[in-house]
């Protein structure tokens, strides 16, 4: 264990080698101000900062371990494949194994590739729906995070049917004016686009559930209508579950909904805690990628044997225990006890949640939307999650994000942590 206050000390000098400290923005606090702690190790529902202080953990590495941190079982699979080697650059029979348990959970796919983030398995879903349609244009909606690949850094022009306008330097406009962002949960304004672009546009990619701007749930009606409407014209309609996928129950968001995107775009669950995801479809539609067909993608370590040992015993796991009715019903009641404190703390706030996940918006109106979620007061936000690490629980960092419970939250755990927000929400609003 590190020296007392050895957090601030080790950041400091992470300033020095690393952009902003941190290997991922939003991990530097930015959105709430100070500096952030550094963790020495998870184990259940708690993490260890360096410094020697404990946190029941609601973030749970942004929504991956769903049987909370250093799960026995997941160790001894991830051992197991390490002592056989880090790395093969060949195939593997578990690769197979893993392919056939994600395309049974998931009926929409068909055939799946392994890819090692996200962002990657989203850039790729992208190239081949654009190969596939011989078109270029992608629909996405406002306030839904697809990764950090340049066509989809992009923020919405000043009208529901204007080109994006880049949301990061480096990023070309001529990338940007590919791609048009529409308000979420909006049928009129995307029926209206079809209606006008819709020949020049290869894909629509939406969360079905939205993750990053807090959590929002897409409408039944919408999701609805973005199938209907996309099959009619002829465009790929893509679920990004990398945050939904085997969070939610047994197939993801689009078997709650009982939808069929043409691709799905996995990550997160899938590699138990490490990088790993995937993509996959229909049989014709992934016959388009090479080796088979026209559109290239690869990835020397894609497919590591030790994620995908990893991501199979979790997902092993979550079909042999199916824990998601437990789960929800304690998420359910964890949150009904949470209103009751933010209700006698403030009017001013509203819970959404489904499943294992929520987010606390601080916002006086009922959040359905980016702009909605946008009207949330974050200074009152930044002074609430300071508070909560001074009594011991750690939420993500940023009022636009998700929490989540995991297998290994106990009652006990959720009964301090209640405690402890009640304490932050008297302190947020002092």
């Amino acid at each position: 264990m590190a020296a007392m206050n050895s957090s601030k000390s080790m950041f400091e000098r992470a300033l020095q080698r690393i952009p902003g400290g941190v290997n991922s923005p939003v991990r530097a606090f930015g959105a709430v101000g100070g500096e952030p702690i550094l963790i020495h190790r998870g184990e259940g529902s708690k993490l260890y900062d360096i410094d020697g202080n404990a946190y029941i953990d609601f973030m749970m590495s942004w929504g991956p371990l769903i049987f909370g941190h250093a799960h026995s079982r997941v160790i001894e699979a991830a051992e197991s494949a390490l002592k056989r080697g880090f790395s093969f650059g060949a195939a593997t029979a578990q690769e197979i194994e893993f392919a056939e348990t994600l395309c049974r959970a998931v009926p929409s796919m068909e055939q799946v590739r392994l890819v090692c983030s996200g962002t990657e398995a989203v850039m790729s879903a992208i190239r081949l729906a654009r190969g596939a349609t011989g078109q270029s244009g992608i629909i996405k909606f406002d306030g839904c995070y697809h990764g950090h690949s340049d066509a989809l850094l992009v923020q919405a022009g000043s009208g529901a049917m204007t080109f994006g306008v880049p949301s990061s330097q480096g990023v070309p406009e001529s990338y940007a004016k590919l791609t048009y962002s529409l308000p979420y949960n909006n049928i009129e304004a995307f029926k209206k686009l079809i209606q006008k672009e819709g020949k020049n546009v290869a894909c629509v990619i939406v969360e079905p559930i939205a993750g990053n701007m807090g959590l929002i749930a897409g409408e039944a009606a919408f999701l609805q209508a973005l199938r209907e409407e996309t099959k009619k014209a002829g465009i790929i309609l893509i679920f990004d579950e990398v945050i939904t996928g085997f969070r939610l129950c047994w197939g993801g968001a689009q078997a709650l909904f009982n939808l069929k995107p043409d691709l799905t775009c996995l990550g997160k669950i899938i590699g138990g805690g490490l990088p790993l995801a995937a993509f996959g479809g229909s049989k014709e539609l992934m016959s388009q990628l090479a080796p088979l067909g026209p559109v290239y993608q690869a990835g020397t370590l894609s497919g590591n044997p030790i994620a995908v040992a990893t991501g199979l015993k979790t997902v092993k796991l979550l079909e042999s225990e199916h824990p998601y009715e437990a789960l929800e019903k304690k998420t359910t009641t964890f949150i009904s006890n949470l209103k009751k404190i933010t209700q006698v703390s403030s009017t001013n706030i509203q819970i959404n949640t489904i499943g294992s996940m929520f987010t606390l918006f601080f916002a006086e109106r009922t959040v359905t939307d980016y702009e909605s979620a946008k009207r949330s007061d974050t200074a009152v936000f930044a002074k609430f999650f300071k508070s909560l690490l001074k009594n011991g629980v750690y939420i993500t960092p940023s009022q636009f994000e998700t929490n989540f419970l995991s297998t290994a939250h106990s009652d006990s755990d959720l009964d301090q942590a209640l405690s402890g927000m009640e304490r932050a929400l008297r302190e947020a609003y002092s």
